[in-house]
């Protein structure tokens, strides 16, 4: 690929819809506050998640790439898990764990750059796609 597609700007700015709503039903009170929590946790999760899947089927496509990208690959996966932990065993959540995985995502896009992914337009969107959704996750974490 040489050029981001509009499809995939347009689609990519569409996924920072579910965190506005998670931020919205904070907002809200009441009941609706633990969903948006929840909605939060789990939307950041899946996004880091599938950005470390990305970064896997690079390392797996691209032979040159940097060994270290299997692990960058895995670690979303294993610090949205260890994020969960506290939730599951019925301890407050999800606070900090919000924070840091807010924090993950806001930098993510120096993986990309590190291993020279740079079709035109891709970075500006990743750092803006991250950075958008990095944020709103921590905001929600500090809310929450």
């Amino acid at each position: 690929m040489s050029r981001v597609s509009e499809a995939a700007r347009a689609l990519g700015y569409a996924g920072l819809l579910p965190q506005f709503a998670a931020l919205l039903a904070l907002f809200k009170g009441g009941p609706w506050a633990w969903t948006g929590l929840a909605l939060a946790y789990a939307y950041a999760a899946l996004i880091f998640s599938f950005l470390g899947g990305v970064w896997w089927g690079i390392g797996i496509a691209k032979p040159e790439t940097p060994r270290w990208i299997f692990l960058a690959g895995v670690m979303p996966c294993l610090i949205a898990l260890a994020g969960w932990f506290p939730w599951m065993m019925g301890r407050t959540w999800p606070g900090p764990e919000l924070i840091a995985l807010g924090v993950c995502i806001a930098l993510s896009p120096l993986v990309d750059l590190a291993v020279g992914l740079k079709p035109e337009g891709w970075l500006a969107l990743r750092r803006n796609l991250s950075i958008g959704l990095g944020v709103l996750t921590v905001l929600i974490g500090l809310m929450g």
